[in-house]
């Protein structure tokens, strides 16, 4: 199996064993509303699309919304988070970019899950994949940092650094120190919910905070 098939897994368990109106660390989503949005993503364009067009994002939550009113009893939220653990089509575009795609989003959907009621015991995460997200973290991390005009350098719990964004104007860099899978929490805005720690002037550290806080 592939990673991105794995984590899909790990979140179709992770969704099996909460109720329909479990909180998530999503802002107004339970985790019904989150299995939509898995759903929804893969199988629906406004939804697909509505991730990053502003425009749609608000027929895409509507739709979102539709879908997990649709799966407030047991069997219906249970027949919702077995179409989360199917694939898509191998025709579907979403199945073309699996790995590139899903891997992130489906390990931080899990832990949206598992973190939502409270902190919990960190997952055990295989050195395969903390080395598969380490690499999606450096390819796309910066997207993340678009609104930042501070300079941020990523440094692994095992000291391996990788040097995301530089600072702009008179902002200097921080340092975000971390387990892997906390970076990730931390650069998708689960700062609060991460176990990570940040380093460097205290206006640099307040500037970031404003945009990714992390408490």
């Amino acid at each position: 199996m592939t990673w991105h098939e794995i984590e899909r897994e790990q979140l179709a368990q992770a969704l099996r064993v909460v109720t329909p109106d479990a909180p998530t660390l999503c802002e107004g989503w339970q985790a019904r509303h989150l299995a939509a949005h898995v759903v929804l993503r893969e199988r629906n364009p406004v939804v697909g699309a509505g991730i990053a067009v502003p425009a749609l994002a608000a027929l895409a939550e509507s739709r979102i919304a539709a879908l997990a009113d649709q799966a407030t009893t047991e069997g219906s939220y249970r027949d919702l988070v077995a179409r989360v653990a199917d694939r898509p089509a191998a025709w579907h575009p979403a199945a073309w970019v699996a790995d590139t795609r899903n891997v992130i989003e489906f390990f931080v959907h899990t832990e949206d899950v598992r973190r939502g009621a409270g902190p919990v015991p960190a997952r055990d995460v295989d050195p395969d994949l903390v080395e598969a997200l380490w690499g999606q973290l450096k390819r796309t991390g910066g997207l993340r940092l678009r609104k930042v005009p501070v300079g941020v350098v990523l440094v692994r719990d095992d000291g391996v650094r990788h040097h995301l964004r530089s600072p702009k104007g008179d902002h200097g860099t921080v340092v975000v120190h971390g387990e892997v899978g906390e970076l990730a929490l931390y650069l998708f805005g689960r700062g609060a919910a991460a176990d990570i720690a940040i380093d460097g002037e205290r206006n640099d550290v307040a500037t970031i905070e404003k945009i990714l806080p992390s408490r």
